[in-house]
């Protein structure tokens, strides 16, 4: 099985081959911050040649209340959640407003990685997570988010790029990331992102360790 893996950072490359089994047939992209970067990265590595599943992965900032810095966390479905309009009654997604596009992606078979994680007493959780191209940086834009979103762990950058990509090109794909912080205010003295990359890189050795289809 050949698996692409595509992160923002050389530091989440880093972090993702750290511990990963010497059989694992793995590639990772550095593809840059964002969804763009993600979804134009991806595109041209699955178009360059087969692979048989594409992992976003990275570190993230927790939903308040829904994961702890440190855990890991995996992505029943990506959600697009600053595409759409911002009107005087709240947001509208692409839905809302009447076109076809999706805000959401589900990835199948995304169950069997958070209970291969579990059995590996890996601290997992498992929800959406929330891509943005613009991150939460107040208090209050942390409650909305919460709020708009019930059923969300995490907001990353990416996830929805790549898994755009994917849908594309007809290829399975995951998210799988790690905690640094909680969303909220940006105060990155409270961050914990080298314990975040070690979290990754233990998540990792345990996805690779097997198939994971």
């Amino acid at each position: 099985m050949t698996i692409l893996v595509v992160v923002a950072v050389g530091v989440e490359r880093d972090a993702v081959l750290r511990d990963a089994p010497p059989h694992a047939d793995v590639v990772v992209d550095v593809a840059g911050v964002g969804p763009v970067a993600a979804a134009t990265a991806a595109a041209a590595a699955l178009a360059s040649r087969s692979y048989d599943v594409v992992i976003s992965a990275g570190i993230a900032g927790a939903i308040p209340g829904r994961a702890g810095v440190g855990d890991v966390v995996v992505a029943r479905a990506s959600l697009a959640g600053d595409l759409g309009c911002r009107t005087d009654d709240g947001f509208m997604s692409l839905g809302d407003m009447g076109l076809e596009q999706p805000s959401l992606i589900t990835f199948d078979g995304s169950a069997v990685l958070r209970d291969r994680l579990q059995a590996n007493e890996t601290p997992v959780q498992y929800g959406d997570i929330v891509t943005l191209s613009c991150m939460t940086g107040t208090d209050a834009d942390g409650v909305a988010l919460a709020a708009r979103f019930p059923d969300a762990v995490a907001e990353a950058m990416e996830g929805w790029g790549v898994a755009w990509a994917a849908r594309r090109a007809g290829v399975p794909a995951h998210e799988v990331r790690s905690i640094s912080n909680i969303v909220g205010r940006r105060d990155p003295s409270t961050w914990d992102i080298t314990g975040a990359l070690d979290s990754l890189s233990r998540a990792f050795a345990v996805l690779l360790a097997e198939p994971l289809q």
